[in-house]
């Protein structure tokens, strides 16, 4: 009789017909966490002032091009700074760069003529970006970049050629040859010469009629 009563339907009670026996709980609400923006907030910088700060530097960073390696290389803008340069230069060996922002070889070139320009601070290293400087560029015969003219005092233009890395050679050749000891025994050719090509390129007034 016990091991019927055990077995029968009556004496063990299904999930469900338990589960309804039970008193009901309601389960406690969980608040919802709000995602947070991205961003910085209006009110604090805090969370994000570095974030900001990566990002100012980043964009402030100047471009290839106007990275110079010391103060003996300058950028000259006009055919006017360019003068004065190479009248300051008295008599140092002075290395011109004719460059365009653009010009892959240009870039590829530059930071091994900053190692150069530190490597030699005695010689002056002037840039010239062609494209603000098509005239004088043109009339200097300058048809390829990067190019490079050689000048020193009373001996005025020494030699000019076109370089790319792989034939930087000839640019520590060219120093070698001509960054040697020697006296000037004048004022220097090139200003003069430079100066004749201002006035050359300057506009001239159209004769009244």
């Amino acid at each position: 009789m016990a091991d019927v009563l055990l077995r029968s339907p009556l004496s063990s009670p299904s999930p469900a017909t338990f589960l309804s026996c039970l008193p009901y709980r309601p389960l406690p609400r969980v608040p919802r966490r709000r995602s947070r923006p991205e961003g910085c907030a209006l009110t604090s910088l805090t969370p994000c002032s570095s974030r900001v700060r990566a990002v100012v530097a980043q964009t402030d960073e100047p471009q290839w091009w106007e990275k110079n390696a010391g103060p003996n290389m300058i950028d000259v803008h006009s055919t006017e700074e360019f003068i004065s340069a190479l009248s300051n230069a008295g008599d140092q060996l002075v290395i011109v760069e004719f460059y365009g922002t653009w010009c892959g070889s240009c870039r590829a070139l530059f930071p091994k003529l900053c190692r150069t320009a530190v490597e030699n601070p005695d010689i002056v290293f002037i840039k010239v970006n062609f494209d603000e400087n098509k005239p004088m560029c043109k009339r200097l015969n300058v048809r390829v970049l990067p190019y490079f003219h050689f000048y020193r005092g009373a001996d005025g233009q020494l030699e000019s050629f076109s370089c790319s890395l792989a034939k930087f050679q000839k640019i520590k050749d060219a120093i070698a040859m001509h960054n040697t000891a020697r006296c000037s025994l004048g004022p220097p050719v090139v200003v003069g010469n430079i100066q004749n090509l201002l006035e050359a390129s300057a506009p001239r007034d159209k004769p009244r009629q």
